[in-house]
């Protein structure tokens, strides 16, 4: 049974429960049991109504308006309890009050709620809050990030949060390419499957799977980005727009591709280096090797030396639209 079907079904029965016990209270009372059941209805939709408007206010955002507007009711005590209007009649004091205490509980549930925890610290000195490290703040991951494979061996080294989440809609569009007629959909669905049984059979991260409900008529990218500021998690991907996007959106985004580019090593000339030679450069004395990085480097005078490993000197380097391209000569050439 899905979400949406289980909170619909708790709706209906609270409001079978609010007919019913509306009708059982007018019956024993007046006899009558049909006002009752209308009183009931028209409260129990209410509730669900009431329900309804407060969707995506959060039990953290309750908790932190709740202690805002016990400060500020405090602080609009402490101020009428000095008696300034005790020399206006009542109907004026009684409308002051009225006045401040709105006034104030308003003020401080807005505070409250714009306040971070660290904040809380300044009103209540000798308690503290629990800080999250970044490590332990919770990831969304999107599709292409699961099929690319990287995060598990990523997770395995600690570097990375423990908490992973997996939205329910990225594994049903994992299980519609698993189950794609074309070869090669199939091939990616399958492959981020079995990541995702890696991911859950490891002791290195904890995987979730979060149902949402209410936004299947977005885009794939937009309730990515919307569970992950439910949520109030980061989004992994190595989507550069989708995290461009989110960043737009005060989402915090990391993007592993960013993160092989920033691990990519520094090559400066004057490096040595102990490279596998294994094709022919375009000029006919070149001979190609490449980095742990894909980085391509092509040595100088050195196709005879073609399918071994040889020590090199990097000699200079050219960024070019598809990436790197670092030249070097033959140590002792």
């Amino acid at each position: 049974m899905t979400p949406l079907l289980t909170v619909n079904l708790l709706r209906a029965l609270f409001i079978t429960f609010c007919i019913a016990i509306g009708g059982i209270v007018t019956g024993e009372i007046q006899g009558k049991v049909i006002p009752g059941i209308l009183i009931g209805a028209v409260f129990a939709l209410a509730i669900v109504l009431v329900d309804r408007l407060l969707k995506g206010f959060s039990l953290r955002a309750f908790s932190s308006a709740t202690f805002g507007l016990l400060l500020g009711l405090l602080f609009a005590n402490l101020l009428m309890g000095s008696e300034v209007l005790r020399y206006q009649s009542e109907t004026t004091q009684w409308a002051v009050r009225l006045v401040v205490y709105c006034a104030f509980g308003y003020l401080g549930m807005m505070l409250a709620m714009r306040s971070s925890r660290d904040e809380f610290s300044l009103i209540i000195p000798y308690v503290r809050f629990a800080r999250e490290t970044t490590q332990h703040e919770p990831l969304i991951v999107d599709t292409n990030v699961i099929i690319d494979g990287r995060i598990a061996d990523l997770c395995a080294t600690g570097f990375l949060s423990r908490s992973l989440i997996v939205p329910r809609f990225v594994l049903d569009e994992l299980q519609t390419l698993a189950d794609s007629r074309d070869p090669l959909k199939r091939e990616r669905g399958r492959r981020g499957l079995e990541i995702l049984n890696q991911l859950q059979a490891s002791r290195e991260c904890e995987l979730t799977i979060h149902d949402t409900t209410g936004d299947a008529d977005l885009a794939t990218d937009a309730r990515l980005v919307r569970t992950a500021k439910l949520l109030q998690a980061r989004l992994l991907t190595n989507d550069t727009a989708l995290g461009q996007v989110a960043r737009l959106q005060q989402v915090q985004t990391l993007n592993l591709s960013d993160l092989a580019r920033a691990l990519r090593p520094a090559v400066a000339a004057g490096d040595e280096l102990e490279l596998s030679l294994v094709k022919e450069g375009r000029e006919s004395h070149q001979a190609v090797g490449y980095l742990p990085d894909g980085t391509m480097i092509v040595v100088n005078h050195a196709r005879p030396q073609l399918g071994k490993v040889a020590t090199v000197v990097v000699s200079s380097a050219l960024q070019t639209g598809a990436g790197r391209l670092i030249f070097a000569e033959l140590k002792g050439a």
